[in-house]
């Protein structure tokens, strides 16, 4: 009667799909962070000149008017504007970061969060490929630095569908807490 008595617990399975996302998740924040960080250092600095002397570091003619009309734009870009840039991309940052390390954690709340967040952008990234694919149609293609934009933003939608479909569909047996 005592062995009846014994409760057993259920081992957590295993979901290696599952801690690629929260991977995903994470690099992704700590990227952004990186990158809110860097962009509250320019602040105070003058853009303009920052710029050319990029150029001249990297010996590309900082007077071609593509690189001018950059330069012109830069000196339009006031310190507030960059501290609002940095702080929306600090705090897309931190949203990631809490996400994936509720994820890793299997916290109920994270994973209503991470379908939002991967579903947020699948429009965006379709329009986007729709509109590039529209420019090629009329030969207006603006020059690119990528040759074949089109293939990384289709593996970016690919992947944001993945995740919501994966994170939906297993989501009860991810998710179940065990007591």
């Amino acid at each position: 009667m005592a062995e009846s008595a014994k409760t057993t617990t259920v081992p957590k399975k295993r979901a290696p799909m599952l801690y690629f996302i929260v991977a995903i998740k994470l690099i992704k924040g700590i990227a952004l962070l990186l990158l809110a960080l860097s962009v509250f250092t320019l602040a105070k600095k003058d853009l303009p000149e920052l710029f050319d002397q990029f150029l001249r570091w990297v010996h590309l003619d900082p007077e071609r008017s593509f690189f001018a009309g950059i330069g012109d734009w830069l000196g339009t870009v006031t310190p507030a504007n960059v501290r609002e840039a940095a702080s929306g991309t600090f705090l897309c940052g931190l949203f990631l970061i809490v996400v994936g390390l509720g994820l890793a954690f299997r916290a109920k709340w994270a994973i209503l969060l991470a379908i939002g967040e991967s579903a947020f952008f699948i429009p965006i990234e379709i329009f986007e490929l729709v509109r590039h694919h529209r420019h090629e149609l009329t030969n207006n293609m603006p020059p690119e630095w990528f040759h074949h934009p089109k293939i990384g933003l289709a593996i970016v939608l690919a992947l944001n569908i993945f995740i919501v479909w994966y994170l939906y569909t297993n989501r009860k047996w991810l998710f179940r807490h065990h007591h």
